[in-house]
This record gives structure tokens, C-alpha cells and sequence, in this order.
């Protein structure tokens, strides 16, 4: 009898669930022309994100997930490393935007397995592809203002983006139904305005922000100036862009990095629950059916 009890308590959870649903959050850090952790001592800017995903057995080691991501990222010139010659721009930026992907994992140990047999401590490495919606911010006085319908750099770019997730991970398995898990997901993409900054400075199209701006900013744009001009030497005591300092530079006012081809990206380190879907999860591990009874079941 003995034997027959533990015979049954075991095939109890001997069942496969291909699919599982998922949910982290964590920290994320933006790379671009605010910010750089590699080539400067610039501390981290962190900021957030929150994550869902249905993921679904493909082969032995392999699975496939489709999520998406709502996340923040931003980045200020304040803290930039003296040596990075930033800090006189005083530019600044937010963006809060979505992500929808779909990303293949490739795991060290089988993942097409009887869930009660399913490794209690599995690494896997990721990959693919996603879209991004792309819309900084900058604050000016007290609002925050929609960057990209301003083309500040008389350089349109699209409000969507492709993005290109890459990284590693970690699962822990806590019961039959359940994974801690643990991942960095860096986002290569295809474009250099997560930011809104690109050009090295604004000396092509100075003049054309000078026109928007107008007399003392009664031009028909005149936050276009305000925003793509922050340095302090170039502004009057009244808090006012100089234009006037500005046309005697020849409007070589730093604003990117001046370098050709980089790219923005951003990374996450997430933390997470997933649940591996199953017919009998309810009964089996929220609550197990008894004759007289229904106690709480975690294992």
C-alpha cells in the first residue's frame, strides 16, 4: 500500500505542458549619446521595465516566446564624466514605450520533459527580433514635450523601431508548475534617435531653428530652439535662448557624440515567475481535491 501511495503522488505530476505564461520586471539602462558605461565613469542611470511572455516547448533544448514589454529609459548629461566634454550640452530625455517580440532560447539542460523531472537549475541564451514604439521626452518648464514630431534635427525618424533582443538566462525551478527566473536582455536596434540626438552639432540646420524661434520666441516653432539648444553659454539671464551668440558661432554647438554608424540600445535585468500550463493545476497545486477537505498544495 505504501508503494502504491508513492507510485500515484508521482504520476500525479508526471505530465508534459508545453506552454507556460510569464511575468518580470527589473531595472533597464540606456546606451547612446546621454550616456556611456563602457568609455566613461558615469555611474548608472537606471530606470524600469515590466515584461509578460507566452513561451511554448519547440524541441529538446529549445523553446520560443512571444512577449511584450513596457519599459522606461532615459539619460542626462549632469552626471557625464568631465573627460566625455557632455556636460556643457545640459541635454537631457525620457521615453516610455512598448515592445513586442518574439525570441528563441536555447537551454544547457532538456526542457522537453515530464515537468516533475525538469531540471531545478537551467541556463539558456536568447535571441530575435521585435518592434519598439520611439517617443522622447525632454522637459521644458515644468512640461514634458513629444521630441520626434519637432524634428529638431531636421531629420525625421520613424515612431517605430526594430529591435534585436539578445542575452542570457536563468530558470529555478520552485514546484512542478512554477520557474524562478532570472535574465539580462540586451536591445540592439536600427536607429540612433532613442534619444533624439544624432548630428555631432547643429551647424546644418542652425539656421532653420533660428527661423522657428523668431524675435524674443514669437516665431511660429519656437521650442524647437529650447530644445535642441540647452548649453548655458548660448542663454540669457532670462532663461531665453542667445540667437545672436548663436548665428556668431556658426551654430557649432555640441549635441552628439560625432561618431558614425552607432547605434542606440538599452539593457534589462529582469526577475520573474513562470507557470507551466496544465489541465490539473488548479487542483493540483492551489488546491488538492480530497475526500473531506481542500488544503493548500505548493510543492
Amino acid at each position: 500500500m505504501t508503494f502504491e501511495a508513492s507510485s500515484q503522488s508521482f504520476n500525479r505530476y508526471r505530465f508534459n505542458a508545453p506552454w507556460s505564461v510569464a511575468v518580470a520586471a527589473g531595472p533597464t539602462q540606456y546606451f547612446g549619446e546621454l550616456y556611456s558605461l563602457w568609455k566613461y565613469n558615469e555611474g548608472i542611470q537606471p530606470d524600469w521595465n515590466v515584461n509578460f511572455a507566452v513561451r511554448r516547448t519547440l524541441g529538446t533544448y529549445i523553446r520560443g516566446r512571444a512577449e511584450f514589454t513596457y519599459y522606461q529609459i532615459s539619460g542626462q548629461d549632469p552626471p557625464a564624466d568631465p573627460r566625455s566634454f557632455r556636460e556643457p550640452r545640459n541635454l537631457h530625455f525620457r521615453a516610455r514605450n512598448w515592445e513586442a517580440s518574439v525570441v528563441g532560447e536555447f537551454h544547457l539542460k532538456p526542457v522537453k520533459v515530464y515537468n516533475i523531472t525538469r531540471s531545478f537549475i537551467n541556463f539558456y541564451g536568447f535571441a530575435g527580433v521585435g518592434v519598439s514604439s520611439n517617443d522622447p521626452q525632454a522637459e521644458l518648464n515644468g512640461t514634458w514635450v513629444a521630441l520626434r514630431p519637432l524634428q529638431l534635427e531636421n531629420n525625421p525618424y520613424s515612431k517605430h523601431i526594430m529591435v534585436f533582443p539578445t542575452g542570457i538566462g536563468m530558470k529555478y525551478k520552485l514546484n512542478v508548475y512554477t520557474d524562478l527566473t532570472f535574465e539580462m536582455n540586451y536591445r540592439w536596434t536600427l536607429t540612433d534617435y532613442l534619444d533624439d540626438v544624432s548630428a555631432y552639432n547643429i551647424k546644418e540646420f542652425y539656421q532653420d531653428l533660428v527661423t522657428d524661434y523668431g524675435v524674443n520666441g514669437d516665431g511660429p516653432r519656437p521650442d524647437r530652439l529650447r530644445l535642441a539648444v540647452r548649453n548655458p553659454a548660448f542663454y540669457k539671464d532670462n532663461g531665453e535662448p542667445d540667437v545672436q551668440k548663436i548665428l556668431d558661432n556658426g551654430g557649432r554647438i555640441r549635441r552628439g557624440s560625432g561618431l558614425d554608424e552607432r547605434f542606440d540600445g538599452f539593457l534589462s535585468i529582469n526577475v520573474g515567475l513562470e507557470i507551466y500550463l496544465s489541465s490539473d493545476i488548479w487542483d493540483n497545486w492551489i488546491f488538492r481535491n480530497r475526500v473531506n477537505e481542500k488544503s493548500f498544495r505548493f510543492w
